[in-house]
């Protein structure tokens, strides 16, 4: 949750505002009214359940400047370079392989934020890392990293990145290479997977599995149990060699 040292500075942090009604962004403003602060990590979410993110510039004024996520991805260590690693965002865009797709939330002037484009915000459903033979989750712990960059509209640089028909990304602007000065990358504190919503199967499995491989196997039954109510095969997509991001 920390910002990039340098001249700019922008914090990562996960807000914790309730919203009641299927569509999240119909209730943004509900949601992103409240924030975790340190004492409330390690955050507990539930397969699925929404992650709701923001992005923001620190500690500048300039009403022209507009911040631009180019790539945000999810981690099972504290490390924006650790493997495995999870797409969420590519040029600002949700990711296009994956099933349960990022969503965007628009920040605008109705936000009622002083500095609008100074803000980007975004909605992940809670997953898990798994292992590619088994099935079985080997990572609890989630952190989200996004790269970021500041840009100043001119007229060769319209800052606007569009994400329209599954394309990744279009802009009409040609891309213009920022200076190391412009970017950083933040990062949230960890984000663990429960399993408070257990089926009298998965409590079963709760009290006669050690506890090591509890949560593993919570995992797979929630998949099954998922697969035989929807009648679709779970998606799991190889994001390393090693292992498999299950959602």
């Amino acid at each position: 949750m920390i910002a990039a040292p340098g001249p700019l500075r922008v914090e990562l942090r996960l807000a914790s505002g309730q919203c009641d009604s299927k569509g999240a962004h119909g209730c943004a403003d509900a949601v992103y009214s409240n924030y975790y602060g340190d004492a409330d990590y390690p955050v507990t979410k539930v397969l699925r359940e929404p992650v709701y993110v923001e992005v923001r510039i620190l500690e500048r004024t300039d009403p022209n400047l507009v911040l631009l996520l180019e790539h945000c991805w999810a981690t099972s260590t504290a490390s924006p370079l650790s493997l495995p690693q999870w797409s969420l965002l590519v040029d600002g865009c949700p990711y296009r392989d994956d099933r349960y797709q990022t969503s965007l939330v628009p920040v605008d002037a109705s936000s009622g934020l002083l500095f609008p484009s100074h803000y980007k915000r975004f909605i992940v459903q809670m997953f898990t890392f798994v292992d590619p033979e088994s099935f079985v989750p080997l990572k609890e712990t989630v952190f989200i990293h996004c790269s970021t960059a500041v840009c100043h509209p001119s007229a060769t640089d319209r800052c606007e990145q569009r994400c329209n028909s599954g394309k990744q990304r279009r802009s009409i602007a040609p891309v213009v290479k920022r200076s190391p000065e412009e970017k950083a990358i933040v990062s949230s504190k960890p984000v663990v997977l429960t399993s408070t919503e257990l089926t009298a199967t998965d409590q079963r499995l709760h009290s006669e599995v050690p506890s090591s491989l509890r949560y593993g196997l919570l995992g797979v039954a929630a998949c099954v149990l998922l697969v035989s109510i929807l009648a679709l095969a779970v998606a799991c997509v190889k994001p390393s060699p090693m292992e498999l991001k299950c959602v």
